[in-house]
């Protein structure tokens, strides 16, 4: 004989809402600790040079220095502004290699002391293939 309540079995039922709960969390932590990359944003108006255009080496190291003099190498921004940060940036990205070629793009409004920082952060690493990057002048500035 079989002795049962009156009342009926409990219904198995599954909650999402705490599924829902951690998977916002999820959301909105990813979305809040990405960086986002905007390359585009970086506008530099490079100097004006009536000199031949050379060919651009095979894979060169680029550094750009920006019209406030902030630099920016292999397409990642120096934080700060020193000979001793910027030496460690290109080192990182350029290696061993001392022979590769370096290409150097300065905005025409940037100050002159950013220029030679740089410059001076390229030789004391030991490389020797330095170019200044330009561009052709317009018939204007003759």
């Amino acid at each position: 004989m079989r002795i049962g309540s009156a009342r009926p079995e409990d219904e198995l039922e599954i909650s999402l809402i705490p599924l829902i709960d951690v998977v916002l969390t999820l959301i909105i932590f990813f979305v809040v600790t990405t960086t986002f990359q905007d390359r585009s944003a970086l506008k530099i108006a490079l100097p004006e040079s009536n000199g031949q255009i050379a060919e651009t080496p095979k894979d060169p190291l680029t550094i750009v220095v920006d019209a406030e003099g902030r630099y920016f190498v292999g397409g990642s921004e120096v934080l700060r502004r020193d000979v001793a940060s910027l030496r460690e940036a290109i080192g990182k990205v350029a290696g061993d290699d001392k022979n590769r070629a370096v290409i150097l793009r300065a905005d025409g409004k940037t100050p002159h002391q950013a220029v030679i920082t740089a410059m001076d952060a390229i030789g004391q690493l030991g490389f020797s293939r330095l170019s200044i990057a330009t561009v052709p002048a317009t018939a204007d500035a003759k």
